[in-house]
């Protein structure tokens, strides 16, 4: 077990080290930022002495190396726009990007697992269908348009629901929180459900396959025969069954709640790390960009660095199979 858990650290590092490298290169070959950042009355002496300031006068080898030095230390540069720590600036957003994708996920499980489940147990039925149809919307919609019906809806033509912003926060052990508020929860609701959507459809489907699967094995026609109420088999015998692979595939989703929520945060002016991103690209504010990139690829390869774990702590056979090959 140590030397499995060892060999998945040593890759991890490894893949986070040759993201490093790729993400260095890849962004700063795109553009030049110093354009973006000085004023359009400044002189060639005074645009100069800019870019030696931001070290953007230094070959590229050379900034990589200055960069892999202040890296190993955890620094992953200053932001050009707000002259702050990148890390820093990308870590006081984070609190509000994770409190959107923890109520997204938790609305993918409360409203796709019971529609998914009735699809797959009454999989004839007009309901069942048209559930399913609606799973397909859900994949094949895109986020920015849902986002804007969702606003047009429930905050203009309704409004039941605010359209932009975050609520009012509490702070909990150092954390800010929007989600012990009702006014939170209020702001929260919209963009969560955008975000959702596409995780609700998903787990829609695992649990409609799941639930047609389990229903025709032996031990759930076995409960039957004995008597068991409908309710009983439904929560004993197939739902802890269907779901192992459901909540797999969703802590493996939570990664891409929290990657890819920069539609999202910006048609609703969320003010989490997938807004400050699109800002930073727009101005070409490289330190920030890596240092989202970053964060999120450590985030990825934590999370599966975490299933991989518990995978071979559940099954041995996975570690046989690692010790063998």
């Amino acid at each position: 077990m140590l030397a499995f858990i060892l060999r998945r650290l040593a890759q991890a590092l490894f893949v986070i080290a040759a993201m490093l490298v790729i993400v260095f290169f890849g962004v700063n070959v795109v553009g030049d930022p110093i354009y973006m950042l000085i004023s359009p009355e400044m002189d060639q002496q005074q645009i100069a002495e800019t870019a030696r300031q931001l070290g953007l006068d230094r070959p590229i080898w050379e900034q990589f190396l200055v960069f892999l030095k202040n890296a190993v230390q955890g620094d992953l540069g200053r932001s050009f726009v707000h002259g702050e720590s990148a890390i820093k600036l990308i870590l006081s957003r984070m609190p509000a990007t994770l409190e959107l994708a923890f109520v997204a996920l938790f609305m993918a499980i409360v409203i796709g697992l019971p529609l998914g489940l009735y699809a797959g147990l009454k999989p004839e039925s007009r309901l069942s269908r048209f559930i399913m149809a609606v799973s397909i919307l859900g994949f094949s919609l895109p986020t920015f348009w849902v986002g804007l019906m969702l606003i047009l809806t429930f905050a203009v033509g309704l409004g039941w629901l605010p359209a932009t912003g975050r609520g009012p926060t509490v702070s909990i052990f150092g954390l800010e929180t929007s989600l012990l508020t009702l006014k939170g929860w209020q702001h929260v609701a919209l963009p969560a459900l955008n975000l959702a959507l596409l995780k609700i459809s998903l787990v829609i489907r695992l649990a409609r396959a799941g639930a047609r699967e389990a229903a025709l094995m032996d031990y759930v026609k076995f409960a039957r025969a004995k008597g068991l109420s409908q309710s009983r088999i439904i929560g004993v015998h197939i739902l802890k069954n269907i779901m192992i692979p459901i909540v797999t595939v969703l802590g493996l989703e939570f990664g891409s709640l929290v990657a890819f929520s920069v539609v999202t945060e910006t048609i609703f002016a969320w003010p989490g790390m997938g807004r400050l991103l699109l800002e930073a690209i727009t101005r070409l504010d490289r330190p920030v960009i890596v240092a989202y990139v970053m964060v999120v690829v450590v985030l990825f390869v934590a999370i599966n660095l975490l299933v991989d774990m518990v995978y071979s702590a559940l099954d041995p056979r996975v570690r046989l199979t690692e010790a063998t090959s």
